[in-house]
């Protein structure tokens, strides 16, 4: 926690006890240069309620980021709904805390607008909505876009096939080595579309039910341990953040590291280590953006949004171009980008 509040510069932070549910919820907004914040709500477990807060500060940092790279008018923000270890909500206590979260989110007036996460669904989002209209990602019945998780994909693959051009010159993952650890709707969605072109997929998830998809789609199958030690061209972390620690990344067996998990790195050293490795490391506030610009761009036609989800290859392609002239971390030459947009709308 004190790590997080050393180099705190968020604009606004409220951590409540839900008045209904009881449960801890921390709303973070990190920046509103670009319009009023945009990021979702995690429901998860954390060990205390300083670790559910330096959470939320984590994320709608990463949020300002995204959105200003995905070319949004939106600032960084994220909720999170802390449980305990092991807790689970019966579905009358899951509304109510999303009641209390719709609540809180009112209060802030519009500074910030929230959408589904990690542990949370469009129906979640539709029981804020009974509490505010500040919320997106609305079930499809209810007029609302619904799950953004194949938009998040697309853009996935956008980055990946850009990483792969990069590597090989070539685009295409037929025949390439790609490791993903982290099974669920977006995991998924990319092994699926991989295993038909033709990658020879090695695939890892917690729950070791998943290991159906494995045999389903013909991929090896490994312990979450194991996975990054497993030879492959890119290396996809596709579950929860924090995956790529010191010894992950000193013991890692990939060329490139390309995936949809959020704060993939464990401390922010990570990315000078990837480097000196030679491992290209693709920013993942940048490749994950696709679910945001599908629900952030309102005024955007999907044509037009899925265009811009598959410009994201060509964002990251400036990123590699200014690491690579500039002798910088691509973290490094994607914070640079950020802060051009940021500065570019304070000077205008």
């Amino acid at each position: 926690m004190q790590s997080v509040f050393a180099t705190f510069d968020h604009e606004q932070l409220t951590v409540a006890t839900g008045t209904r549910s009881g449960l801890t919820i921390a709303v973070a907004l990190h920046s509103t240069t670009l319009g009023p914040a945009l990021g979702g709500c995690r429901l998860w477990s954390y060990d205390s309620r300083d670790d559910a807060v330096a959470d939320a500060l984590r994320l709608a940092d990463g949020m300002t980021s995204k959105n200003a790279l995905a070319g949004l008018s939106s600032g960084g923000g994220k909720a999170v709904i802390a449980l305990a270890p092991g807790q689970t909500l019966s579905p009358e206590e899951r509304h109510a805390a999303f009641l209390d979260l719709g609540d809180i989110i009112e209060k802030l007036g519009g500074l910030y607008k929230t959408a589904e996460d990690v542990g949370t669904t469009a129906a979640d989002m539709a029981s804020v909505s009974e509490r505010t209209k500040h919320v997106v990602g609305l079930p499809a019945g209810q007029g609302g876009l619904g799950d953004p998780g194949a938009y998040t994909a697309r853009g996935v693959h956008a980055a990946l096939q850009e990483t792969l051009r990069r590597l090989t010159g070539d685009a295409s993952a037929n025949g390439r080595r790609i490791t993903i650890v982290g099974l669920g709707h977006v995991g998924s969605a990319l092994a699926t579309q991989l295993a038909s072109e033709g990658a020879s997929l090695t695939l890892s998830d917690i729950n070791t039910a998943k290991k159906s998809l494995a045999d389903e789609l013909g991929a090896e199958w490994v312990s979450p341990d194991n996975a990054h030690t497993v030879e492959a061209d890119v290396f996809m972390p596709a579950g929860v953040g924090g995956m790529l620690t010191a010894k992950v990344i000193s013991e890692l067996n990939a060329r490139a590291v390309v995936g949809p998990a959020n704060n993939q790195l464990a401390e922010p050293s990570g990315a000078e280590a990837l480097a000196a490795r030679e491992i290209l490391y693709a920013p993942d506030y940048l490749v994950n953006a696709g679910g945001v610009i599908y629900l952030g761009a309102e005024d955007a036609s999907i044509d037009e949004k899925i265009e811009r989800i598959d410009a994201i290859g060509q964002t990251l392609s400036e990123v590699f171009d200014e690491a690579q002239a500039s002798g910088i971390t691509t973290i490094e030459a994607a914070d640079r980008l950020v802060q051009q947009r940021l500065q570019a709308v304070v000077t205008a």
